[in-house]
C-alpha cells in the first residue's frame, strides 16, 4: 500500500519518518524501533501516536523514493 510520509532531514535527506498518512488518517511517529537496509530501499520499524506498530519501506532506487506500508501489528488487548 502506498503511502505519503513526511520526513525529518538532517545529516541526509529524508533521514527518518515523522508523519505519514494512511488514506484520510494522519499518523504521527512517537518512536523509531528499528531501521535496516535492503538492496534498494530502507525499512523503518515505528510506533504511531495511535500506540500500533507500523513497517514503512522507502524505495531508495528511485529518485522520488516511494514509501509503502509493509507491515502492521496492533497493541491492543481485546481480551
Amino acid at each position: 500500500m502506498m503511502i505519503d510520509v513526511l520526513c525529518y532531514s538532517g545529516y541526509k535527506i529524508d533521514e527518518r519518518p515523522i508523519r505519514f498518512r494512511l488514506g484520510a488518517r494522519e499518523y504521527e511517529v512517537k518512536g523509531l524501533l528499528d531501521q535496516w537496509y535492503g538492496p534498494n530501499e530502507i525499512f523503518f520499524k515505528i510506533l504511531a501516536d495511535d500506540g500500533n506498530i507500523y513497517i514503512l519501506r522507502r524505495n531508495s532506487a528511485r529518485p522520488e523514493g516511494e514509501w509503502s506500508l509493509e507491515a502492521f501489528r496492533s497493541t491492543r488487548s481485546d481480551r
